[in-house]
């Protein structure tokens, strides 16, 4: 299975409404001589049920461009929509979760009742609540594990939790900021293999930024390539491989060839 023809754009456009729209975007810090451009007019359409992956170097402006689609840093020009709302409106109507690099469970509650935690904050707890989370718990793959507490669990399990909390509130989107990155090898590709099977059985919209080449080309159906010094949009690859991946489709052809072609566009970066 070889490689598909890339995108030599800075967008993805589909002809239907997208689940996040990014036009024209650009992110600042600072002023005068010490103003820092940490995104450039980048402009990127994420289609509904879509699961794209975002790579680059450190400081391409990846992570802070995931944190301005979640309403965590404002834009310095252009515009994010969710759904098309602005991020803060997305935010209040919960249409997204974020996961980050570290799992942050609250240590003295059990995985279930750290799952259920967005529920009692956003005064939406009923009596649901805790067959909901022990139900997702079992979607992550923590069957009998709901009463433990986060000492008791690996930290692969732990960022499971942290997965079935982002997923509690059923949103649209699910934002994941290198979410594996402190795992070791072998827990990280067995999450790899159960978030693409909970993106299957969910249909939620995932937005993935990670460092490694081969965690993008296996999980994306799109890539997209960051440059630094300013931060922006390099290329977008498409993935031409199964949706029913396994580990083993790393060592076909295709996938060589996919994580190949990465490699050299991070090499210009």
């Amino acid at each position: 299975m070889g490689l598909v023809a890339t995108l030599n754009t800075s967008a993805i456009k589909h002809d239907m409404n997208p689940a996040i729209s990014i036009d024209k975007v650009s992110i600042s810090f600072g002023e005068g001589a010490g103003k820092v451009i940490a995104v450039s007019a980048v402009t990127l359409d994420i289609p509904e049920g879509a699961f794209v992956t975002m790579i680059g170097p450190s400081g391409c402006g990846k992570s802070t461009l995931l944190r301005a689609i979640s309403d965590l840093v404002p834009t310095s020009g252009g515009n994010v929509r969710i759904f098309g709302k602005p991020p803060a409106n997305a935010r209040a109507e919960r249409s997204f979760s974020f996961v980050f690099q570290e799992a942050t469970l609250l240590p003295w509650r059990t995985a279930v009742e750290n799952v259920m935690l967005p529920l009692e904050i956003g005064s939406r707890r009923a009596a649901s609540s805790r067959d909901k989370a022990v139900e997702l718990l079992d979607l992550v793959g923590l069957k009998g594990r709901e009463n433990a507490l986060p000492s008791e669990l690996s930290g692969g399990q732990r960022q499971r939790v942290s997965i079935a909390r982002a997923l509690v509130t059923a949103p649209k989107v699910l934002l994941m900021d290198e979410p594996f990155g402190a795992l070791d090898e072998i827990t990280r590709d067995k999450l790899n293999e159960e978030l693409l099977r909970i993106w299957k059985e969910t249909g939620t919209t995932i937005v993935f930024v990670t460092h490694s080449i081969a965690e993008a080309a296996f999980l994306g159906q799109k890539v997209v390539v960051m440059a630094a010094r300013p931060g922006r949009v390099l290329e977008v690859v498409d993935v031409d491989l199964s949706q029913d991946r396994k580990l083993a489709d790393r060592d076909t052809l295709g996938f060589v060839q996919i994580a190949a072609h990465l490699r050299e566009l991070l090499e210009k970066c």
